[in-house]
């Protein structure tokens, strides 16, 4: 899946869609790096923790209308992060969401079919 904002520039490229307890338990864990195009979305979801991961992520809190509500920027291993209000998290590569022009109030546009 691709992710959007709403004007069109991409924010996640390749983004796994992690819509099933089994894929939001397995997360980002096992995996040595994250590429720069690449992702998770972890739907429901208001947390998230980085506890076995080898490399810091930005977390993307977005709301029910996908309007990002908070990024917490270079989440390093063995931290977590939460964030009221949110109904869903995107992970991205440590930078990505600075890199990508993502700021609180925008609204994310997945490409493909996803319902909440």
């Amino acid at each position: 899946m691709r992710i959007e904002l709403q004007d069109g520039r991409a924010i996640c490229e390749r983004c796994i869609d992690a819509a099933r307890p089994l894929a939001r338990l397995r997360g980002l864990l096992g995996r040595a790096t994250l590429g720069r195009d690449e992702g998770v979305l972890l739907r429901p979801a208001s947390s998230v923790h980085t506890a076995f991961m080898r490399f810091p992520i930005d977390a993307v809190f977005l709301d029910r209308e996908l309007r990002v509500i908070r990024i917490a920027a270079d989440l390093k291993p063995w931290r977590a992060a939460g964030c009221r209000g949110a109904r869903a998290v995107l992970e991205l590569s440590s930078g990505e969401s600075e890199r990508r022009g993502v700021r609180p109030g925008d609204r994310v546009v997945p490409v493909g079919d996803l319902s909440f």
